[in-house]
């Protein structure tokens, strides 16, 4: 596959897509690897590290146009190709496209992924790398233009396909790229389960972390618990009830503490300002992911409640996913593990409830839903 790759700065985006390229390369595939920006700096000697986006736009798009030009010509022929670039650029010239639809057309891309982090981390690298005063406003307004530009440069080329990839909370989704790019014709899923719901309840964290893994064995999967800027803002309104002006974020899967992590320093006051953007996010997010993948499987656990009686751990955000996904056409699945039998709102909206994972995959294996793989496993 023919891939270009955007994203807004403060992804390491260069690293991540070496990291796909050497992935690939172990798995006895070749990835040629084109990074729009180091060939730009090629094309300008005299411009310092980290000062290009400064330069006049006009001197900035002649630039971008010879090093796209050195890619339609170096990449013609090549099967596997991911170009990384951006689709827009939010910088003091204000905010400008990062792309010309006559060189797309010539370069012929078969797939635009759009690539995303966790919100308080892209903010964190940006000012790590860049001089540059950008608030977590800006950050979340960044990703979501570049999200619509390079869905509209996909909508511009007749039957190439688009896709939003989380680079992953904290181990990088290179095997997902991996398959983008070179086994495109594996299933892709959207695993749904309980996030907020289970956030102090590291039993069922640790059912759901191995359902995700079984998952992502088998199938590209596209896992909304790879942003979890929910918790952000639940950190934020923590501090603001003790008075916090500032607190100090644990980046968390599910609220799954790292020991290897550090923390993130952060103003309680610029959280809360983006917290009707990161909802507004979170809900067009997934259901994005639901549309891109082929089927969604959804993990419903059992709850502890009240009085010692459980109940099913089902949120209304997994309901409201399951809800999505059937009425847009997509395969639906469910692993109920609660005593309690699921409601008609479930089992008539579902192509089929299992009782456990193992059910799960041992169905999907007997209708061949797993795609050949290499002698690695992928």
């Amino acid at each position: 596959m023919r891939i270009i790759v955007t994203g807004q700065i403060g992804l390491d985006k260069k690293q991540y897509l070496s990291n796909v390229q050497e992935f690939a390369g172990l798995q006895g595939e070749t990835i040629s690897l084109f990074n729009v920006g180091d060939m730009m700096y090629a094309e300008a000697p005299d411009v310092r590290p980290g000062r290009i986006l400064d330069l006049p736009l006009s001197r900035l798009n002649a630039l971008r146009r010879a090093a796209f030009k050195d890619i339609i010509a170096e990449s013609r022929g090549m099967e596997n190709i991911l170009v990384n670039t951006h689709a827009t650029f939010r910088w003091r010239h204000g905010l400008f496209a990062a792309f010309d639809f006559d060189q797309i057309r010539k370069l012929e891309p078969d797939a635009f992924v759009c690539l995303l982090d966790n919100i308080e981390v892209v903010h964190h690298r940006l000012h790590a790398e860049h001089d540059i005063d950008a608030t977590l406003k800006d950050c979340m307004v960044w990703r979501e233009e570049e999200i619509l530009a390079t869905e509209l440069m996909s909508q511009a080329i007749p039957g190439s396909k688009f896709y939003i990839v989380s680079r992953g909370r904290h181990q990088d989704t290179t095997r997902t790229m991996f398959r983008l790019c070179c086994r495109p014709e594996m299933r892709k899923v959207y695993p749904s389960f309980p996030m907020s719901h289970v956030v102090d309840m590291p039993d069922v964290q640790a059912e759901i972390d191995q359902f995700r893994a079984a998952l992502a064995e088998h199938f590209i999967t596209f896992d909304p618990g790879d942003v979890d800027e929910k918790l952000l803002l639940d950190r934020a309104l923590e501090a603001v009830t003790q008075g916090k002006d500032f607190f100090d974020h644990m980046p968390h899967q599910l609220g799954g503490v790292q020991s290897q992590m550090q923390p993130i320093r952060m103003r309680t006051r610029e959280v809360l300002d983006i917290a009707g953007d990161i909802d507004g996010q979170i809900y067009m997010r997934d259901f994005k992911l639901i549309d891109q993948a082929d089927m969604i499987c959804s993990f419903v656990p059992e709850l502890p409640g009240e009085g010692g009686k459980s109940i099913p751990g089902l949120s209304s955000g997994v309901e409201r996913e399951l809800q999505h996904a059937w009425e847009h056409a997509k395969e639906v699945y469910v692993v109920w593990k609660p005593k309690k039998n699921p409601s008609p709102f479930i089992t008539e909206t579902a192509t089929k409830v299992f009782d456990s994972v193992d059910d799960a995959l041992t169905y999907f294996d007997e209708q061949g839903m797993f795609s050949a793989r290499n002698l690695f496993g992928n």
